[in-house]
């Protein structure tokens, strides 16, 4: 089949997950052995059984399994996500996923970047030279980047650029780009809102808000780079043995063309499901690294929501997360079909 239809097949597959997915964030909730309003209530403080009451019906808890299920679920795809009960009580739930999604696509875009751009480069030069000194070097480099907890790294690298001035003699925050509000706080993506080209035509304010996500990204994209950087190795040193790589150098072709147009190529391709499974993990990871540096994004919200039991809350960002995974899975089949030629020409 065409890569066209290869990439519609995956995405309507994808569609049942999705279903499978939402409904049984809805179970657990609102079918589980907790009344979604009577502990929200709880949580703030009201035992009014009128309350209690008032509550379930609002949240349609009094209607039929069914008929509740029918509902909810037809809320969600029409993208009506209801409103929040006790973080920002009254607040309507689309309005808060556009002001804290952002901040949390800037932070992934940026992890990943780091991790692809460092980590793949690193482990691509170890292959070319394995059991050489720069291969040992990126190795331990790797192996220690990938056991260092997020949370940690998060805290040390956060006291050394707040004492950076002391440390290094120069001060972190007004370096090259002012940032008058300190190291931790929100990225200040407002110029961006409505005129999302202002990403290049206001390069000032681009570069302040690339300098402040900059420590969390390096933070949430160590565990990635030193991961990528250990199966890119991985995937040189295989890739360099192939029989199809001594046929080419016995052809004559150079040794820069076999790199680039055969090694480096075909590496990349077990590399895809391990940069997309990665960007799973910097979703999860991204609530202690908010959390730390003070960032307001999805998933410190999420947290907050679990911690503070807005059920509600929690299921409607379960379905944003749900959706946000199966858009990473798409993108990853897509790369899939431009680095590898013979994906979406099979039979099955």
């Amino acid at each position: 089949m065409s890569r066209l239809k290869y990439l519609g097949k995956r995405l309507l597959m994808s569609i049942p997950v999705l279903w499978l997915g939402t409904s049984l964030t809805w179970f657990i909730i609102y079918q589980g052995p907790i009344n979604p309003a009577a502990y929200v209530l709880s949580q703030s403080q009201t035992q009014d059984p009128e309350k209690v009451e008032a509550a379930e019906t609002q949240l349609g808890l009094n209607q039929p399994p069914l008929e509740h299920y029918v509902d909810w679920m037809s809320s969600l795809f029409m993208l009506d996500l209801g409103q929040t009960w006790l973080l920002y009580p009254g607040s309507n739930v689309n309005a808060l996923i556009m002001d804290f999604l952002p901040r949390t696509v800037w932070l992934g875009f940026w992890s990943v970047l780091i991790a692809v751009f460092v980590g793949v480069p690193l482990g691509f030069y170890a292959g070319l030279r394995s059991n050489t000194l720069a291969d040992y070097l990126a190795s331990v480099s790797g192996i220690v980047w990938r056991a260092m907890p997020n949370f940690w790294l998060a805290v040390i690298l956060l006291a050394v650029l707040v004492n950076s001035e002391t440390l290094f003699g120069f001060d972190w925050d007004s370096f090259l780009i002012p940032l008058p509000s300190g190291v931790t706080g929100n990225p200040q993506l407002g110029y961006m809102e409505g005129k999302p080209w202002a990403l290049f035509t206001e390069p000032g304010h681009t570069l302040a808000a690339i300098k402040k996500i900059l420590p969390a990204a390096i933070v949430l994209g160590s565990a990635s780079m030193g991961n990528e950087m250990r199966i890119g190795r991985t995937a040189v040193l295989e890739t360099k043995n192939e029989k199809y790589i001594d046929l080419a150098r016995a052809k004559g072709v150079s040794d820069r063309m076999i790199v680039w147009k055969h090694v480096l190529r075909n590496a990349l391709v077990p590399l895809v499901p391990i940069i997309t499974s990665e960007a799973f993990l910097l979703i999860g990871g991204s609530v202690l690294v908010e959390s730390v540096f003070g960032i307001q994004g999805i998933g410190f919200l999420f947290f907050k929501a679990a911690i503070q039991g807005d059920l509600p809350l929690v299921g409607t960002l379960m379905f944003v997360f749900i959706v946000l995974m199966l858009t990473i899975n798409i993108a990853q089949d897509f790369l899939y079909t431009i680095i590898d030629p013979r994906v979406g020409y099979g039979e099955n």
